[in-house]
């Protein structure tokens, strides 16, 4: 199956920049040398250029060129989106360890969240989401028992929690609190990070039509990791 054009330029600019060869800001070349080097007219090679920039792999300044985006992965504060998509769009691979699964009570701390009394039960999951086999976020989620009663039955390995709520419990309202944070030796070793490694924190609480489903903690090595967004006035 012949690969069209615009997808094997892109292949070419993600392999030069994973090879080294183009480190982050560096200038990729203009449009019309790419349409020259791959015989191809110079909308194929605008279609190229502009796909990796919305995937944030490059970024365009106007006047001067398009360039190599920073490494640090970028998630977007205005829209929730799944973080295997996210990481598969920049041209990466994603994986997952799935850490913990199980019933148990929900902490007294968390019970005006829900809306819950002392003593019910929720499910929790703890996910270990990886790029490239490097561990980019620490995603910790108690969930709504009684909305999502099949959880304990997935393998959150071989699809995302976000992916799995989104398809039995449709998203209609969620609320983000953001802060940086030096995380606890154990959040330490399952990202792999020194104790002393700032990380950031998205607290996100969702909700369907029926009610508040989760609420999660995810936690980035703050190298790794930023958040991003785009207004249109």
């Amino acid at each position: 199956m012949t690969v069209p054009k615009f997808v094997a330029i892109k292949q070419h600019i993600i392999n030069q920049i994973e090879s080294g060869q183009w480190p982050e800001n560096a200038r990729v070349p203009s449009e019309n040398l790419l349409a020259e080097q791959f015989s191809v007219s110079r909308m194929t090679a605008r279609r190229a250029l502009q796909e990796l920039t919305d995937e944030n792999i490059l970024f365009r300044t106007k006047g001067s060129g398009t360039f190599v985006a920073s490494f640090k992965s970028q998630s977007s504060l205005l829209e929730i989106k799944n973080i295997a998509d996210e990481i598969s769009a920049r041209g990466h691979r994603y994986s997952a360890r799935q850490v913990t699964l199980q019933a148990q009570d929900l902490p007294k701390a968390l019970l005006p969240l829900f809306g819950m009394n002392v003593g019910t039960q929720i499910f929790y999951s703890e996910i270990i989401h990886l790029e490239n086999d490097q561990p980019i976020q620490l995603e910790q989620r108690y969930i709504n028992a009684s909305l999502v009663p099949d959880y304990l039955q997935q393998n959150f390995s071989q699809i995302t929690p976000h992916e799995y709520l989104s398809n039995v419990a449709p998203l209609t309202e969620a609320t983000h609190e953001i802060e940086a944070v030096i995380a606890s030796t154990q959040i330490n070793q399952l990202l792999a990070i020194s104790s002393q490694q700032p990380c950031l924190q998205v607290k996100r609480r969702t909700w369907s039509s029926q009610g508040v489903v989760s609420f999660a903690i995810l936690t980035s090595p703050g190298d790794k990791y930023r958040l991003g967004g785009h207004l249109t006035f």
